[in-house]
Formats: C-alpha cells, sequence, structure tokens
C-alpha cells in the first residue's frame, strides 16, 4: 500500500536531520584547522547548492534580492552569518551533544523573542516549557561546577540568532518569495564571513576542502528535504522530528570523537527536547 503524505513527510523530515547532523559532524571533524569565519564562508558558498532547488520555474535570479520589507532582507542578511559562525565555533570546541542541548533552546527562545518583538501571547503551557528548557541547561551545563567556554557562548548565540532568524522569516511570510528569503541568508553569510575571513585566511588543505563541502552541501540538501517535508506534512506533525538529531550528535559524537555524556547531561538533554515539545502544543488548547 503507497505511503500517504503525511508519513512520507515524516521521513523526510527525519532524513534533513540526519543531512544537518552529518554536516555539523563535517565542520567538527576540521577540528580548528580552519578559523572559524573561514569555515562558515566555504559552507555558506557551497550551500549556493540549494538556490535552484528553491527558485521557481521561469523566476529570475534577480528575485533574490527583491523583498517588501528592505530591513527584513537586511535582517536575514545579517542575522545568518552571526547564527552560522556560533554553530562553527560551538561544534569546534564543544562535543557535539553538549553544543546541540544550547542550541536546541531555539524553540525556548522564540516564545520569549516572540512576545518581546512580536506582541504574540503564549499560554502556560509555553512559559512552562520556558522554564523546562533553562532548567534542562542548568542540568546539563552546571555552570559553577565545570567550566564554560566560548564554545558555549557560540552555541548560545546561535540559539538566540536562530529564534531571530525565525522571527524574520515569519514577519515576511506570505509576502516575500522562497528565493529571497534563502538567498539573503546565504549571500550573508558569504559577504559578511568573507570579509571577516580575509585577514587570516587559510588555504585549506585537500581533506579540509572536502569536510567543507560536506558541510555545505548537507545543510543544503537538509534545507531542500525540510522544505520539501513541509509541503507534504504539517508542522505540527514535523516539529518532534528535529529532536532526532540529539540521539544523531551522541552517536557521532561518540564514534567520531569519543565523547561521552554523563548522567546530568543526558537528563538535561530530555528536559531540554521536553521543553521544546510543549512549545509545539496546539494554541487552541490554550498552551
Amino acid at each position: 500500500m503507497p505511503m500517504d503524505r503525511t508519513a512520507r513527510g515524516i521521513l523526510i523530515s527525519f532524513a534533513s536531520y540526519l543531512a544537518f547532523s552529518f554536516s555539523d559532524a563535517s565542520v567538527k571533524l576540521i577540528q580548528g584547522g580552519l578559523p572559524p569565519y573561514e569555515s562558515a564562508f566555504f559552507g555558506s558558498l557551497f550551500g549556493l547548492a540549494v538556490l535552484p532547488f528553491v527558485r521557481r520555474r521561469g523566476e529570475p535570479w534577480t528575485d533574490i534580492f527583491a523583498t517588501s520589507n528592505v530591513w527584513l532582507w537586511l535582517a536575514r542578511f545579517l542575522i545568518s552569518p552571526a547564527s552560522v559562525i556560533g554553530s562553527v565555533v560551538a561544534f569546534t570546541h564543544l562535543p557535539m551533544a553538549e553544543a546541540m542541548a544550547l542550541m536546541f533552546l531555539l524553540p525556548v527562545h522564540s516564545i520569549i523573542l516572540a512576545r518581546l518583538l512580536l506582541g504574540e501571547r503564549s499560554g502556560p503551557a509555553r512559559w512552562a516549557a520556558v522554564l523546562v528548557g533553562l532548567l534542562g541547561v542548568l542540568v546539563a551545563l552546571r555552570p559553577g561546577l565545570r567550566e564554560l567556554s566560548i564554545g558555549h557562548l557560540g552555541a548560545l548565540v546561535t540559539g538566540i540568532t536562530g529564534a531571530l532568524k525565525v522571527m524574520a522569516f515569519r514577519a515576511g511570510r506570505g509576502r516575500e518569495n522562497s528565493l529571497a528569503l534563502f538567498g539573503a541568508c546565504l549571500l550573508g553569510g558569504i559577504v559578511v564571513c568573507g570579509l571577516l575571513a580575509l585577514p587570516e585566511l587559510v588555504a585549506p588543505s585537500p581533506a579540509q576542502w572536502a569536510k567543507l563541502a560536506s558541510y555545505g552541501l548537507l545543510a543544503a540538501v537538509g534545507n531542500v528535504l525540510t522544505m520539501r517535508a513541509t509541503r507534504l506534512t504539517p508542522a505540527a506533525w514535523l516539529g518532534p522530528t528535529q529532536y532526532s538529531q540529539i540521539l544523531w550528535a551522541l552517536l557521532f559524537g561518540y564514534v567520531l570523537f569519543g565523547d561521552t555524556a554523563d548522567g546530568p547531561m543526558l537528563l538535561g538533554l530530555v528536559l531540554i527536547a521536553g521543553s521544546g515539545l510543549l512549545t509545539l502544543l496546539p494554541r487552541r488548547t490554550g498552551a
């Protein structure tokens, strides 16, 4: 019996997060051998491979600059490189699961920023999610009992800027074409990270080129698969699939880098994942 649209969308969504996880592992395999700005620049450059899949047939490439609100376009242009750089720094300096723990606070940041920037109201369940997520971070990272590093700052920046990018997408929803939405982010990574990388540009080795290509292209594949999944399946069904990245982060971290997660880290990850699932409760339930 053929698989229905919802099931296909869910499987494609799982595949997208596997692609993102391989992308994260690829940039971590560089192990700081290149400046983070440079890795972010080449990752964004390889990410241009996604644009032909976003562009509608017959749509002019100049539509990448088309926008109904130039400030929102510029916001995506500037926020995206900060997010990419933060991600590279986080995966360079932290175990994959630990970096993911902080990045997965993005739904929590989105609730807070939606209230502050868009005036959106949230019910008790969503504010409970904020508290559970923060508790998960405290349990996982145990500040004061273990040293925090620039990697933790990078992961935190990624979570916050990722939430800001979501706000920018939502503010332009229905008024912006997909080419401009994604193109602004990629161009921001190329231009901003490229300028930052110039003073200390290092020629990548063949092995580093392979890892950079894997990093950028797999992230592009992940974005294409995510878009495909959202066309097939309601977002409420797809939200929980993103937490498969935690399992991949634990697996790749252990197999590729020898990372291990202790009891508090695992408990913190469970709490953070739980907080994200709470944010998916339908608004009509009073959540």
